[in-house]
């Protein structure tokens, strides 16, 4: 027997994943508790929690805490209750990271056993709905609130019969109905939801951020129908969910998938706190790195330090950031150092920039929504003037604030666009403009789109002009080239991609707007001697000299976006009329290096400008030799 072992003992343990109430819910477990950790085997796989990383807590279970909503128990559930509390009789609710374990003692001698070993304050009610029932505290690691008191358990749990029906526990399930069991759980995918989702339409199923829901069917990319907890189905945004899986760190706070390093250095010393951090993806492809914030470093003042998170080369592999501390997962890893530095400046103690992440766009305000009435719309304040007509801000339904373009007639071929505009919608991306919806049955037509705070990127970098770093400056490349790679990937050309023609929101991140839209211009501004339309100064010979578009015309139109970034919104040419820099750039002229842009980043626009034919690739060699 190992020195550090303090019980071990046969256990009934629920499903985490079955949803079903059913006697094959409850398996009987061996568990094991060392001073380390606590272990239960289930006879194929061991599963470790470390202690650092999960709290206990004890339950007296009640009907409501059992999943059972007020007149909706069946009699099948009303013989599980039964059993569960005649039976098992005790409940230990075991939380650790973002889960919730519920473990049942055979006897209340055998649970307090266990209580004893582990802690002697407890939580007397639930974690539910993000906040413990009995304190309202809503940090899930919280420790207890009352004093453990075995003679006050006893008790609590004598009454506890009263709750129920008397009825015979149902027969042990056969072998088959055991194995068909497993093959139904693992046919359901579970997601956890990340935002808040109000359902808009009678349709939708509202999203409460942190609960969980099962997918009923994958409509299209970017709405599913799912059933929550009271069996209630509708559609859900398939941006606002995560699948739950323990190898999945998007449903952890501290995860910042699309944040890089410059990016992180921004938010951290926004935040200015000790321990402030962030996780996110490194530059090589499947790792992470810790960005990790202290005002004490060596020299006195404030640093940002970034840490590889290390993987061991022998298996079964492990996850350190010192070789000392070694963790089977990333969770593991982070929970640990939250307490203890173990080598790192500080510890980690303040996750930033998630947690107060305002929600991502949906592809609609609902599911195969893309006519919107006006009646709905509430307009506010003029925005500008654009190529389309005039933008103003609004809201729709009085609550979402949106950007409204009121095409002026005679602006564009309206029945094109309005067909057009149904496959635009299904385009959602981080870094592009949602558009929203339509309003077509009316003149003049609106179109819908999504409100960006900060305006567009061109008058951003002017109004700011003396203000950016080359960080900056390369992040708000990243984001353009991140939007672009998803319209190439999905068939699109934007035909007059330019700094005007991005915009930036609160959150200072850049996206691409207005793509695809000038095919449908009836305008003179773009319009050639030959009668082509096209934005002169961002174009290749291929469009100037034969109309030729397409996703490489796209890229030399990047290069000149990154030239204006660079130059913090100057004017590619602005000393040439368009029909010159025709001329220009067809005898092989480009334009200059801006000061603010070093030699590898100046070889890329070339490269845009010269190497048209490559493609678009987001983690391609043009961000890696960036980072």
């Amino acid at each position: 027997m190992s020195a550090d072992l303090l019980l071990e003992e046969l256990l009934i343990k629920r499903s985490q994943q079955k949803k079903r109430t059913s006697p094959l819910n409850y398996k009987e477990r061996l568990f094991v508790l060392t001073k380390s950790r606590l272990t239960y085997y289930d006879g194929r796989a061991e599963v470790a929690f470390s202690f650092c990383s999960f709290v206990v807590f004890l339950h007296f279970i009640q009907e409501e805490q059992c999943g059972f909503r007020p007149g909706r128990r069946t009699l099948d559930q009303l013989f599980i209750l039964s059993r569960i509390l005649e039976d098992l009789c005790v409940c230990v609710q075991v939380v650790y990271d973002t889960n919730t374990l519920y473990v049942f003692a055979p006897s209340h001698e055998s649970r307090s056993r266990w209580v004893q070993k582990v802690l002697v304050k407890f939580h007397p009610q639930f974690w539910q709905d993000g906040l413990w029932l009995c304190c309202r505290q809503a940090e899930k690691q919280a420790l207890g609130c009352e004093q453990y008191n075995p003679l006050e358990d006893s008790k609590c749990l004598t009454l506890m019969f009263a709750f129920c029906r008397r009825t015979p526990p149902p027969a042990p399930p056969t072998p088959e109905d055991d194995e068909e069991d497993d093959e139904e759980a693992e046919e359901e995918e579970v997601v956890v939801a990340m935002y808040d989702f109000p359902g808009m339409e009678p349709h939708d199923l509202s999203l409460v951020k942190g609960e969980e829901y099962v997918i009923v069917d994958k409509c299209d990319v970017n709405w599913y129908r799912a059933r929550n907890k009271y069996n209630e189905e509708g559609y859900i945004p398939s941006n606002y969910v995560t699948e739950k899986k323990s190898g999945n760190l998007v449903q952890y706070v501290w995860y910042n998938k699309n944040v890089n390093r410059n990016k992180a250095e921004e938010l951290l010393r926004k935040e200015d706190k000790e321990g402030a951090f962030i996780i996110r993806n490194s530059s090589t492809p499947g790792t992470y790195t810790v960005s990790l914030y202290t005002k004490s470093s060596g020299d006195g003042g404030a640093a940002i330090k970034h840490y590889h998170i290390k993987e061991t080369q022998t298996l079964p592999k492990h996850f350190y950031l010192a070789e000392k501390h070694l963790f089977s997962s990333i969770p593991d890893l982070i929970e640990y150092h939250k307490h203890n530095a173990a080598g790192l400046v500080a510890r980690l103690r303040y996750p930033v920039g998630k947690q107060d992440k305002s929600a991502p766009s949906t592809a609609g305000f609902s599911y195969e929504k893309w006519e919107i009435d006006p009646n709905e719309l509430t307009f506010m304040k003029e925005l500008g003037c654009g190529q389309f007509g005039v933008v103003r801000l609004g809201k729709w339904r009085a609550q979402h604030k949106v950007a409204i373009k009121a095409l002026k007639e005679g602006a564009m071929y309206e029945e094109d666009f309005i067909e057009e505009a149904k496959v635009m919608m299904k385009l959602s991306h981080p870094k592009l403009v949602q558009l929203y919806g339509v309003c077509s049955q009316q003149r003049p037509i609106y179109i819908v789109t999504e409100f960006m705070e900060q305006g567009c990127l061109l008058n951003y970098l002017r109004q700011r002009r003396g203000s950016f770093n080359q960080g900056c400056l390369l992040s708000i490349c990243l984001d353009v080239c991140e939007g672009m790679a998803h319209l190439e990937a999905n068939g699109f050309i934007h035909r007059d991609l330019a700094a005007r023609n991005c915009l930036v929101n609160d959150s200072l991140v850049v996206k691409v707007s207005d793509f695809g839209m000038t095919r449908y211009v009836l305008d003179d501004q773009y319009t050639s001697s030959s009668g082509a339309k096209f934005p002169v100064k961002w174009s290749p010979p291929e469009v100037f000299n034969f109309c030729k578009y397409s996703s490489k015309s796209d890229v030399w139109s990047y290069g000149v976006l990154m030239w204006e970034v660079f130059t913090e919104g100057r004017m590619p040419f602005e000393q040439s009329p368009n029909h010159e820099v025709v001329t220009l750039v067809t005898q092989g002229h480009r334009l200059y290096r801006p000061k603010m842009a070093k030699p590898a980043i100046y070889d890329t626009m070339q490269m845009c400008w010269y190497e048209v034919s490559k493609k678009w690739k987001v983690n391609s060699s043009y961000e890696a030799r960036f980072l």
